[in-house]
């Protein structure tokens, strides 16, 4: 149990790490920042502040204990942001360098995942 903990700590915090650092940056950043850094991404000012609102929310709902429905929505809200990253990467035309990094993230975000189960099926079995 103790290597599934580890594990899942990591996994967890680089995740979490990740999601709410971009969403805290897309926050405090000035309104014209976001726009310009994204601005090859066509995304509008309004949906940059709603993902960065759901960035931090989730990395909140994964972080708590307790509100099993909840960290299932939010690993699935994680998982739609990095695809929707990916396609519109791809879709205006980013070099696939851009891009390499996020099978990355996926892992990461598999393995908090898969190690959360593990860590619950643990705790029942106990």
């Amino acid at each position: 149990m103790k290597k599934i903990n580890i594990i899942y700590w990591i996994s967890t915090g680089l995740i979490c790490f990740v999601m709410a650092g971009s969403g805290i940056a897309g926050l405090l950043t000035d309104p014209k920042s976001p726009q310009m850094a994204n601005n090859p991404l066509h995304y509008p000012m309004y949906f940059m502040m709603f993902i960065s609102v759901a960035k931090v929310l989730g990395a909140v709902a994964i972080l708590v204990p307790g509100f099993p429905k909840l960290k299932e929505w939010a690993y699935a809200g994680f998982t739609f942001d990095l695809t929707g990253a990916v396609y519109s990467m791809l879709a205006v035309g980013m070099p696939v360098s851009n891009v390499a990094i996020m099978p990355v993230f996926f892992i990461i975000l598999a393995t908090s995942y898969i190690y959360h189960h593990k860590r619950l099926a643990g705790k029942q079995s106990a």
